[in-house]
Parts: C-alpha cells; sequence; structure tokens
C-alpha cells in the first residue's frame, strides 16, 4: 500500500491562492452597485446625446 504523508498543509494550490488574494489588498474595491448605477447612467447620457443630436431613429 502506499504511504500517506504525515503533516503538510494541504494541497499546494491553495497557498498560491491565498497569496494572491492578500496582493489583492491595494486594489480598488467598487460596490455592484455603484458599478450598475454608473452603466444606467451612461446609457441615459448617450441616449440623451443622440436624441439631442437628431441621431434617435
Amino acid at each position: 500500500m502506499a504511504k500517506q504523508k504525515s503533516g503538510g498543509s494541504g494541497l499546494m494550490s491553495s497557498a498560491g491562492l491565498m497569496r494572491y488574494y492578500d496582493a489583492d489588498k491595494r486594489a480598488i474595491h467598487l460596490q455592484p452597485k455603484t458599478v450598475m448605477i454608473f452603466g444606467a447612467l451612461c446609457g441615459i447620457v448617450i441616449l440623451a446625446l443622440s436624441a439631442g443630436f437628431g441621431l434617435w431613429p
């Protein structure tokens, strides 16, 4: 039978994932609601400009 390794800290790939998320602390964090509101406002502005310049169908 194969010997099981004693000790060890779990999967090797999990250590890399933890380091990746630890390095992400300096990134800009936005809430999903903020992104959705910004996108909706951009869409409204584009529609208003299209209507204002006579490009509305």
